[in-house]
């Protein structure tokens, strides 16, 4: 059985948090946690199925622990890789950017096959550039203003994810 690469970058602790919540939901054997700081580009690239993991910085930017290698992601052939997008973000403070962070790897993945995107139902928010067709690019989580979901999102999303990439 072929495993996930998680990376995630945090800031104040939040989406390390979620993403070893989904970590047990996928199944500790399934899926290796990396710290993106921790991390390189070889590392991504040895992963066939990814989830590529962020908190929002300031008015809908990247987690900046993500730039060095984002700023690689063009030397990387995602076409034969699966990856899911699991973002972080706070309707209330920032309605006009709504967990924006995540749209950046949805610019950069176009050859990937990219799935687990979800409903925008059930949240309250102005604008993000974490839309396209009317679906959210993977799955977004506000800690700050809907942590009693938090929970049943990630099971929800984990049993949408796990086939494709497992």
């Amino acid at each position: 059985m072929k495993k996930i690469g998680l990376f995630y970058a945090t800031e104040g602790g939040t989406c390390e948090d979620v993403s070893k919540r989904l970590v047990k939901l996928l199944g500790e054997d399934n899926v290796d946690l990396i710290e993106v700081v921790d991390a390189s580009i070889s590392d991504i690239e040895n992963y066939d199925s990814l989830i590529l993991a962020s908190s929002t910085s300031g008015v809908g930017e990247l987690q900046p622990d993500w730039d060095e290698l984002y700023n690689e992601f063009d030397n990387i052939d995602f076409s034969n890789k699966t990856v899911a997008l699991l973002g972080l973000g706070d309707q209330d403070s920032y309605p006009d950017s709504f967990a924006g962070g995540v749209s950046f790897f949805y610019e950069k993945l176009k050859d990937a096959k990219l799935v687990g995107q979800t409903s925008t139902d059930g949240y309250e928010f102005d604008e993000t550039d974490s839309l396209v067709d009317g679906m959210f690019v993977g799955l977004l989580i506000d800690e700050v203003n809907q942590e009693e979901l938090t929970q049943k999102r990630l099971e929800d999303w984990g049993e949408q994810i796990k086939n494709d990439l497992l």
